[in-house]
C-alpha cells in the first residue's frame, strides 16, 4: 500500500501530473457559460447571420466539438454535471428545484482550492454552490444582480425593469444601455477578479445568464439582426401532433400566457441573436483583458452552454420537452494553454460532464472518485485517443414517475409565474412536461429516446433533423435500433454509481476511458 492508497486519496488518472506538482506550471483556467444557447449559430458553422465572430475566432485558435451535448436540458442538473463530473441520475439534482440535493465526493473548486487556485464566480450561479465556498462571488440572474458601491442608479433601474419582464419577449428595444446589461456587468466584475494575474493560478466561472429569456436587448443589438433577416424556420407548430401530448402541452401552456405568442417568432428569434451577438462581445472583451496582461497563453479558456433553446422552432420556445437535438446539443469551444489549436469540427461525442475530469488533468490532478466524466485533455491537445471510446454520448431528463397524458387533468394556474407588476409568465419545467423520465444515446448520424415504459424513439439525424419520423420497431432500421440499444444499456451500466466507497476497491480507467466493446453487430 501507498502513501496515496493509505491517506485514501484516489488513484492518479493515467497521464494526469500530481497534486504536489509545482504551481507555476498550472494554468489558470476560465469556464464561460452561457444559459440556454443552443449549437451551431455561427459562422463556423455556415450559419448565415454573424451571431459570435469572437467564440469563432477562438474556435479557430483552439478545439471546437461539433457532437458536444448536455447531461440534461434542465440548468441546475446540468451545471452540477459540469461541476461535478456525473450525471443527474447519480448527483441526485433533477430539476432545477433540487439544487441542493447534489451528492459527490469532490467537485472542481474542492480539486483546485489545494492547489493554490483563487477561486472565484462571476455570473449566474444555480447550482449547489454556496458563496462561503469560493473566495470571490458576485451573482446574477434573470432579474439582475450584484452592483458594487457607487454604481449608477439606471443599473438598479434596469434590473427592477428586467425583473417587471418576468421572462417575456420584449417588442421594443430595451431602454437602457449595453453598459448596465447583466454580461457587461459580469465581464467588469470577472476582469475585476483576474487583475494582473499576479496573484497566482486562478479558476473563474463567468456565467452569463442571456440568452435565456427574457428575450430583450438594447439598441443596436435590437436592430442588428432584424426580424425579416432571420433564417426561416424549417418546423413550426404544424408538427406538434407528431411529437406528442407533452409538445403540445407545452404548445398549449405558452399561448395561455402569452396569447398569439407565435406570430411574432421573428422578433422572439431577432431578440435571441441580438443577445447572442450582446455576449459575444463582451467574450472578446474578456480576450482583450488577458491578452493586454500576457494571460492568455498561461489560461485554458473553455466557452459552453448548459443547454439549448428552442429558439421558435416547432413554434416553440424557451426549453421545457424531452430530449431533442436543439435542447441537449451545446456549444463548446476550448482554447489557450496547452490546446492545440486548428480542429473546429473535432469529431468526438462529449458531454458536459467531461469538463470537470479534463480540468482536473490540465490542473494536474487527480480525477475524484465519483466522477463519471471523461478527460478531453490528450483530445485538446492533438493526441491520440480510442475513438470507440468516443463513438456515442450520453444525456436523460425527466422527474420520475408517470408520464401525464390526455386522460389526465391538467392544471395550467400551477405552471404560471406572476410577478407583481409584472407580465404573467410561466415555468416551462413543470409537472407535466417534465414527468416521466427519458434517457437518449447520440452515436454518429442515429439517436435513440428510450423512457422508463419501455417506449422507444430511434431517429436518422442526417436525413431526420428534426425528429419527425420515428424509426423505432420499423423493420429498415432494426439493424440500428439493436446497436443503439445495446450502446445505451452499456451506458446505463456504466453510470452506476461508484460512491460510496467501502473496504473493496475498484479497479479505476485511466481517465475514466473504458473503451468500450464492439459487439459483432457493430
Amino acid at each position: 500500500m501507498n502513501r496515496r492508497e493509505f491517506l485514501g486519496v484516489a488513484p492518479l488518472a493515467a497521464g494526469a501530473g500530481t497534486a504536489e506538482g509545482a504551481a507555476g506550471s498550472r494554468p489558470n483556467i476560465v469556464v464561460v457559460m452561457a444559459d440556454q444557447l443552443r449549437a451551431g449559430i455561427t459562422r463556423m458553422h455556415d450559419y448565415p447571420l454573424d451571431t459570435m465572430p469572437a467564440l469563432d475566432r477562438l474556435a479557430a485558435r483552439g478545439v471546437s466539438f461539433d457532437c458536444a451535448y448536455t447531461s440534461c436540458p434542465v440548468c441546475a442538473p446540468a451545471r452540477t454535471s459540469m461541476l461535478t463530473g456525473r450525471w443527474p441520475s447519480v448527483h441526485r439534482v433533477r430539476q432545477n428545484s433540487a439544487a441542493d440535493a447534489a451528492y459527490f465526493e469532490r467537485d472542481l473548486f474542492d480539486v483546485l482550492k489545494p492547489l493554490g487556485y483563487r477561486t472565484g464566480l462571476a455570473g449566474k450561479n444555480h447550482s449547489y454552490l454556496q458563496p462561503q465556498k469560493l473566495a470571490f462571488w458576485r451573482e446574477y440572474s434573470h432579474g439582475g444582480g450584484w452592483k458594487p458601491p457607487g454604481a449608477p442608479p439606471e443599473a438598479a433601474a434596469f434590473d427592477r425593469w428586467l425583473t417587471l419582464l418576468n421572462h417575456a419577449v420584449a417588442k421594443e428595444p430595451t431602454p437602457f444601455p449595453a453598459e448596465v446589461q447583466l454580461p457587461h456587468r459580469i465581464i467588469s466584475d470577472a476582469i475585476d477578479f483576474i487583475g494582473d494575474g499576479s496573484k497566482g493560478p486562478f479558476a473563474l466561472w463567468i456565467s452569463f445568464p442571456e440568452p435565456h429569456n427574457p428575450y430583450q436587448v438594447p439598441k443596436p443589438y435590437f436592430d442588428m439582426f432584424p426580424p425579416e433577416s432571420v433564417p426561416p424556420r424549417r418546423v413550426g407548430p404544424e408538427v406538434l401532433p407528431r411529437k406528442g401530448f407533452k409538445w403540445e402541452l407545452l404548445r398549449r401552456l405558452e399561448d395561455s400566457v402569452y396569447p398569439g405568442y407565435d406570430e411574432y417568432w421573428r422578433r422572439t428569434k431577432s431578440n435571441y441573436l441580438g443577445m447572442v451577438r450582446l455576449i459575444d462581445d463582451q467574450l472578446a472583451r474578456l480576450v482583450r483583458h488577458l491578452e493586454a496582461r500576457g494571460l492568455m497563453e498561461s489560461t485554458i479558456m473553455l466557452f459552453v452552454s448548459d443547454h439549448g433553446d428552442f429558439m421558435t422552432d416547432y413554434g416553440l420556445m424557451r426549453k421545457g420537452v424531452e430530449l431533442p437535438e436543439c435542447l441537449v446539443r451545446i456549444p463548446m469551444v476550448w482554447s489557450g494553454w496547452g490546446v492545440r489549436g486548428g480542429r473546429q469540427h473535432h469529431p468526438a461525442h462529449v458531454s458536459l460532464a467531461d469538463v470537470m475530469p479534463t480540468l482536473c488533468e490540465a490542473a494536474g490532478a487527480a480525477i475524484p472518485r465519483g466522477v463519471q466524466g471523461r478527460s478531453l485533455w490528450p483530445l485538446l491537445q492533438g493526441g491520440a485517443y480510442p475513438q470507440d471510446e468516443f463513438r456515442s454520448v450520453y444525456a436523460e431528463v425527466g422527474f420520475g414517475g408517470l408520464h401525464y397524458d390526455v386522460s389526465d387533468e391538467i392544471d395550467f394556474e400551477t405552471a404560471k409565474i406572476r410577478v407583481p407588476g409584472a407580465v404573467t409568465s410561466f415555468d416551462e419545467l413543470n409537472s407535466y412536461t417534465q414527468s416521466g423520465y427519458l434517457r437518449m444515446v447520440r452515436m454518429g448520424a442515429w439517436k435513440l429516446i428510450y423512457d422508463m415504459m419501455g417506449r422507444g424513439q430511434l431517429y436518422n439525424l442526417d436525413a431526420d433533423p428534426y425528429e419527425l419520423n420515428n424509426l423505432y420497431g420499423k423493420p429498415e432500421a432494426a439493424a440500428e435500433q439493436m446497436r443503439l440499444l445495446e450502446e445505451l444499456l452499456a451506458w446505463s451500466v456504466r453510470l452506476e454509481d461508484n460512491i460510496p466507497q467501502a473496504a473493496y476497491k475498484p479497479k479505476w480507467a485511466p481517465r475514466n476511458w473504458y473503451a468500450p466493446y464492439r459487439s459483432r453487430r457493430g
